[in-house]
C-alpha cells in the first residue's frame, strides 16, 4: 500500500512540470507592476541628475567667493575680467558643459564683485547663481573685511527663471551682500 501512494504521488509531481511555466495574464500584471515603478522612479532620478549639475555651480561659485576674498586680501583689489579668471588660482575652467562662469563689477561705491554662473543651454531645467563679495569696514575697530553671499533662483531657467547678473546681488557699503527678487540665499 505504501508504495502505491509514493508511486501515485511521484506521478502528481511528474503531471505538474509538465505544466509549468507562467500564465499571459501574471506575466502581464508583472509587466504593469514594472511599468508603474518605473513611471514613479525617472521623474526622481532625473530630477536627481540635475541637482548634481546644479552642485557644480553652487561650488564653483563658493570657491570664486572666497578667492576673490582672498585675492583682494593680498593685491586690494578684484579679479573683474573673464581674461584675468586665472589670476584666482581655482584651476575650474570658465565653462562646463552646463555652466558658463562670470565676473562682473558691483559699483564703485561699495567695492564689489559679483561672480555669476549661467546655464549654457537657454532653456535648460538648472537654476543659475550669483554670489557677490563686498569689502567692508567693521564699525567698532574701522577694520576693512570683505564679505560674501551665494544666491540661488527660486526657479530653473526652463521655467522663465533669471539670468544671473550683478543685478542679481544688492550690494551696500558696509554690508554683507543680499539676494534680490527671484533669488534665495544659500547658507
Amino acid at each position: 500500500m505504501k508504495s502505491e501512494l509514493t508511486a501515485k504521488f511521484l506521478q502528481h509531481l511528474n503531471s505538474k512540470k509538465k505544466d509549468g511555466g507562467f500564465t499571459l495574464i501574471e506575466l502581464l500584471v508583472v509587466i504593469i507592476i514594472i511599468g508603474i515603478l518605473s513611471a514613479i522612479a525617472l521623474p526622481s532620478f532625473l530630477n536627481q541628475a540635475n541637482k548634481a549639475k546644479q552642485s557644480e555651480a553652487k561650488t564653483y561659485v563658493g570657491s570664486m567667493n572666497r578667492a576673490q576674498q582672498a585675492f583682494y586680501l593680498e593685491k586690494n583689489a578684484f579679479v573683474t575680467a573673464a581674461t584675468d579668471f586665472g589670476k584666482l588660482g581655482l584651476g575650474v575652467a570658465t565653462q562646463t558643459s552646463n555652466y558658463k562662469y562670470t565676473t562682473e563689477t558691483g559699483g564703485a561705491d561699495p567695492v564689489a564683485i559679483a561672480n555669476l554662473a549661467n546655464t549654457v543651454v537657454g532653456n535648460a531645467p538648472l537654476k543659475t547663481y550669483a554670489g557677490g563679495v563686498v569689502v567692508g569696514n567693521i564699525s567698532a575697530t574701522s577694520e576693512a573685511t570683505t564679505l560674501a553671499a551665494l544666491c540661488e533662483a527660486d526657479s530653473a531657467k526652463s521655467a522663465s527663471g533669471p539670468d544671473a547678473a550683478a543685478a542679481s546681488i544688492s550690494f551696500v557699503k558696509d554690508t554683507a551682500p543680499g539676494c534680490v527678487t527671484g533669488f534665495t540665499a544659500i547658507k
